[in-house]
C-alpha cells in the first residue's frame, strides 16, 4: 500500500520531465535545422526570393548579378506610353535617364533574410520561403534626361490662353474665337513616371495637364452687334426738333467704324464683351455738340406802353436747354443695340423765369424810374453802326430783383458776322482801327442810366484818357461836368456791371436818334423812393499831352497828312453819388478817374518833307506849346 502511493505522487514530475526532454529535443531539432539551413545557404541567396519577378533562389551574388543583367533588358526594351489628346509618344526607360544597377539589386535580394537581429533575420528567411518575397530593383533615375524628355513634349502640347477678340478693317468686322491654355506640369509627371519605371514593366505615364479657359471664349454675337452698329449712318437730333434749332447730325458708317469700342466688364462674375461707341470719343463728339445744342432759358421782352400804362411783348419767351452728355452716351448705345439709328439726346429742359403772358403788374414794371441820353456828333458810319448793334441787345431786356447784371454776357461776340462794323478803338496805349469802336458810348450811358437810378456799381472802368463823345451835351459842346462819367466795355477783360438791389423787375429800353445822334437809355420799375445827389471836382491834377508823334505810312502819298490820334489833356476827376431813399441816405460811394495824358499821332505819305511844318499849317497835330 505504501509503494502504490508513492508512484501516485511521483507521476506528475514524470509528466513534466516527459514535456521538458521533448521540448529540449525540438529545440535541439530547431537549432539543428537552423544552423545546417544557414550552411545550406551561405554565401547564397535564400529559396523564394526574387528581383522584379527573376527568381534568384539559392544564387550566389555573382551568379545573381549575372541572371538580373541577362533577364532584365526594361531599361533598353521597356515602353513608357505619353499620350495628349491624338498624339503619342512612346519612349524606353533608357531614354527616360533610367540605369538598372544588377548589383546592388542582388546585393539588396541578398539582404534579405540576413538583416536585422536573429529572430527578424529568421523570420525573413521563412517567410520568403513560404510566401515568397520580391525585391525591388535598384535603378538609378537621371531626372535631367526624364524633364528635357518631356519639356519636348510640352513644346508640342503646351498652349497659352487666348482671348476671343474682335477686329476691324474698315467697316468690316470679324470675330477670332479664343483659345483654351494648356500647360504640362512637368514635375507631377515626373513622379508618375518614377513610379512606372520602378515596376519595370510597360506602361503609361499620365501627362498631368493643366488648363485655363479665357475670359471670353467665342465673341460671335458681338460681333454681330458690332456688324448692327455699322449697318448704316448714326443720326443725332434733339428732342422736339423745331426749324432753327441746330442739328440733326449724321456721322456715315466709316465715322462709326473709327468709333466703335469694345469693353470687357465683369457681370454678375462673369466676363462679357461689350460693344458699342467707345464712350470717350463719343464724350468728345457731344461736348462738342453741347456748344451748339444748349442755350440759357429766355425770358421774354417787354416794351412800357407810356399812353396804358402796360408792358407789351416784342419778343417770345424761349425754354432753355443743357445737354446730359453722359445721359446721352448711354442713350445712343442703347438705341444702337436695339437696331436703331435715329437717336435723341438726353436733354434738361430750363424754364424762363418770365413768360410772354407776364403783366407789369406781376414783375413790377409800372412807371419810369429813370432815363438819360447821351451824344455822339461827329461820329462815323462804322461807330454808329456799332452804336446801333450794341444797344438793340439790350431793348426789352429785364433785369430780376437781386440780379447783378453784365453788360459783356449780353453784348456777346462783338465781330463783323454780328453786325459790327470796324471803328476806332483805344487798344494798347494807341487809338487804332478794330472791329466794335463805339460800343462804349452804349456802355457809358448805361452807366449814367443806373448811376441816376440810384443803383449800386458793382463793376465800372474808365477810358484811358478824356474821349469828347462823353463829355458832350446837347449842343455838341464839350461839358466838363461829365468828365469822369464814361465806362469802358471789352468783353470778358472789362464789363460793367449794376446790382439791382430793389424788390421789383427793371425794364430796360434803349432808343438810337441817328439824325439826332443821340442815345436813350430807359428804366421802367417801381419806385422806392431813391434818389440822387451827386458832387464832382471837375478834371483836376490836369497834365498837358505829350509831344506829337509823326508816323511814315506807306498807304499814304507824298506830302498828304492824317491825325490818327488825337491829343487829350491828362487829368483825375473825383465824383461822390449819395443815394437817398424817403428822405434818409441809403448809400454813398465815390467814382474816382484817372486819365492820362495822350499824345496825338500823325502818319505822312513817303519822301514827304518837313511833316512837321504841313501839318502845322493845316492845324494838325499840334505842339501842346503852340
Amino acid at each position: 500500500m505504501t509503494s502504490n502511493r508513492t508512484s501516485r505522487r511521483d507521476l506528475p514530475k514524470q509528466i513534466l520531465a516527459a514535456l521538458a526532454g521533448g521540448f529540449i529535443l525540438f529545440l535541439a531539432i530547431i537549432l539543428t535545422w537552423t544552423l545546417s539551413y544557414q550552411l545550406m545557404y551561405a554565401g547564397r541567396i535564400f529559396p523564394g526570393i526574387s528581383v522584379a519577378g527573376v527568381d534568384l533562389s539559392g544564387l550566389s551574388r555573382n551568379e545573381a548579378v549575372l541572371k538580373l543583367s541577362q533577364t532584365l533588358s526594361y531599361p533598353n526594351t521597356g515602353k513608357i506610353l505619353f499620350r495628349a489628346a491624338d498624339k503619342n509618344w512612346v519612349a524606353s526607360p533608357s531614354d527616360l535617364g533610367m540605369v538598372f544597377d544588377p548589383s546592388a539589386s542582388a546585393s539588396a535580394a541578398y539582404e534579405v533574410g540576413r538583416s536585422g537581429g536573429p529572430f527578424t533575420a529568421l523570420a525573413g528567411q521563412v517567410s520568403a520561403r513560404g510566401f515568397g518575397y520580391d525585391v525591388a530593383p535598384v535603378i538609378i533615375f537621371d531626372q535631367r534626361v526624364a524633364y528635357n524628355y518631356l519639356q519636348n513634349i510640352a513644346a508640342q502640347v503646351d498652349q497659352p490662353v487666348i482671348e476671343a477678340s474682335l477686329h476691324l478693317e474698315g467697316t468690316t468686322v470679324s470675330a477670332l474665337p479664343g483659345q483654351i491654355g494648356r500647360l504640362i506640369n512637368l514635375d507631377a509627371t515626373l513622379i508618375y513616371l518614377a513610379a512606372q519605371l520602378q515596376s519595370f514593366r510597360d506602361g503609361e505615364v499620365p501627362l498631368v495637364i493643366q488648363e485655363a479657359a479665357p475670359k471670353l471664349l467665342d465673341v460671335s454675337s458681338q460681333a454681330e452687334i458690332a456688324r448692327q452698329i455699322l449697318s448704316q449712318p448714326l443720326t443725332i437730333t434733339i428732342p422736339n426738333h423745331r426749324e432753327g434749332d441746330p442739328g440733326p447730325w449724321t456721322y456715315d458708317v466709316p465715322v462709326l467704324a473709327n468709333m466703335i469700342g469694345v469693353n470687357v466688364a465683369d457681370v454678375n462674375g462673369k466676363a462679357e464683351m461689350q460693344v458699342g461707341l467707345n464712350p470717350s470719343m463719343l464724350r468728345n463728339t457731344l461736348t462738342e455738340l453741347k456748344t451748339f445744342v444748349d442755350r440759357l432759358p429766355a425770358n421774354a421782352r417787354f416794351i412800357f406802353n407810356d399812353g396804358t400804362g402796360q408792358i407789351e411783348s416784342i419778343s417770345a419767351s424761349s425754354v432753355g436747354r443743357s445737354m446730359d452728355v453722359e445721359a446721352s452716351i448711354k442713350a445712343i448705345n442703347d438705341a444702337l443695340l436695339r437696331g436703331e439709328h435715329t437717336v435723341t439726346l438726353s436733354v434738361v429742359e430750363q424754364q424762363p423765369a418770365v413768360a410772354d403772358t407776364a403783366t407789369g403788374a406781376e414783375l413790377g414794371v409800372v412807371q419810369l424810374i429813370q432815363q438819360q441820353t447821351t451824344y455822339f456828333y461827329g461820329s462815323s458810319d462804322a461807330r454808329i453802326q456799332n452804336i446801333v448793334a450794341a444797344s438793340e441787345r439790350y431793348h426789352g431786356l429785364l433785369v430780376a430783383p437781386g440780379e447783378t447784371f453784365s453788360m459783356g454776357s449780353v453784348l456777346g461776340d462783338v465781330s463783323l458776322e454780328n453786325g459790327f462794323a470796324e471803328a476806332l478803338i483805344i487798344y494798347g496805349g494807341r487809338t487804332i482801327k478794330g472791329v466794335g469802336g463805339g460800343v462804349c458810348q452804349v456802355s457809358t450811358t448805361l452807366f449814367r442810366t443806373v448811376f441816376f437810378a440810384g443803383f449800386p456799381v458793382v463793376e465800372r472802368y474808365s477810358h484811358a484818357y478824356r474821349v469828347s463823345y462823353y463829355e458832350m451835351d446837347a449842343s455838341g459842346s464839350v461839358d466838363t461836368t461829365f468828365a469822369g462819367m464814361d465806362a469802358t466795355v471789352y468783353f470778358p477783360l472789362v464789363d460793367f456791371k449794376f446790382l439791382n438791389d430793389s424788390s421789383s423787375w427793371l425794364l430796360m429800353e434803349t432808343y438810337v436818334d441817328v439824325g439826332a445822334r443821340t442815345l436813350t437809355w430807359k428804366l421802367y420799375s417801381t419806385s422806392d423812393g431813391r434818389s440822387v445827389t451827386w458832387e464832382t471836382s471837375g478834371p483836376s491834377n490836369t497834365v498837358p499831352p505829350p509831344e506829337p508823334v509823326f508816323e511814315e505810312n506807306a498807304d499814304l502819298k507824298k506830302n498828304q497828312i492824317k491825325e490818327v490820334d488825337h491829343a487829350a489833356e491828362g487829368a483825375d476827376v473825383n465824383i461822390t453819388r449819395t443815394v437817398w431813399r424817403n428822405g434818409q441816405i441809403y448809400f454813398s460811394d465815390p467814382f474816382q478817374t484817372h486819365y492820362q495824358p495822350w499824345q496825338a499821332v500823325c502818319q505822312y505819305g513817303p519822301e514827304t518833307e518837313n511833316p512837321e511844318k504841313k501839318a502845322k499849317n493845316q492845324g494838325l497835330c499840334l505842339s501842346p506849346n503852340t
